[in-house]
């Protein structure tokens, strides 16, 4: 039986696919984990997502919803889920159902195992080739910044509790996952990377490539720059 564990849903307009995430989600969780709580972020939806999450949490009540008044972001919900989260381990899925079912059980048992648990994408030639191509230069510059082998830095990480909350995570943009990476393994946390198959969704267009997200995560990466070289904030 592995220890408890949160599950953070961010969700924005996502009324065909936050069902089945729920689901395969419940799927993956099973009878593994002693205990386990699902929050739900309604991010201000146009749709009837709300409403659908709502009628989900009316049948589970380890499920809980919170709903935006305006739409904060996907890092600001993963942020405001950890503050939130009651147990041991803190998992985070997007809404959107991109993450095979098969892919999401494979993380939960890799539970454990680390500190942290890094999922990377497998099957990524199902994303358009501009983004392949941009992903994988991006976890290069990083790597090379940082001096690490990342595979993938923007999945669905896994993260003990009193770790994540440990640190402090000052962006709302995309990068929040590379900013929480880099200072914990930086300052010696355990990982193990486990490969992770994407759903062809045959490709909605990603929200990370607009601009105010791109100045975002180069702020980001600046600031961990000048913490890890310059003021020696991580060891």
């Amino acid at each position: 039986m592995k220890p408890p564990l949160s599950v953070i849903i961010p969700a924005l307009n996502e009324e065909r696919n936050i069902l089945p995430t729920v689901g395969d989600v419940l799927s993956a969780i099973d009878d593994k984990f002693s205990d386990y709580e699902i929050i739900v972020f309604d991010d201000c939806s146009t749709d009837n997502t709300g409403n659908i999450i709502e009628d989900i949490a009316t049948v589970n009540k380890k499920i809980k919803v919170i709903h935006n008044a305006k739409t904060l972001g996907f890092g600001y919900n993963y942020r405001k889920g950890v503050e939130l989260s009651l147990y041991d381990y803190i998992s985070m899925i997007p809404g959107d159902n991109e993450i095979s079912s098969d892919s999401i059980k494979e993380m939960y048992n890799t539970i454990g195992k680390a500190d942290i648990v890094i999922p990377y994408t497998v099957n990524y030639w199902v994303r358009p080739l501009i983004r392949q191509y941009l992903s994988k230069l991006f976890t290069f510059v990083l790597n090379s910044l940082f001096n690490l082998r990342i595979r993938y830095y923007n999945g669905p990480v896994i993260h003990k509790k009193e770790i994540i909350k440990s640190v402090s995570l000052s962006t709302d943009s995309f990068a929040f996952q590379v900013e929480a990476l880099v200072k914990l393994i930086k300052s010696g946390h355990s990982f193990v990377q486990v490969g992770m198959f994407l759903n062809d969704k045959s490709y909605s267009k990603s929200k990370a490539f607009r601009l105010k997200n791109i100045l975002g995560v180069l702020k980001t990466i600046i600031i961990l720059f000048l913490d890890v070289y310059l003021l020696k904030k991580l060891n």
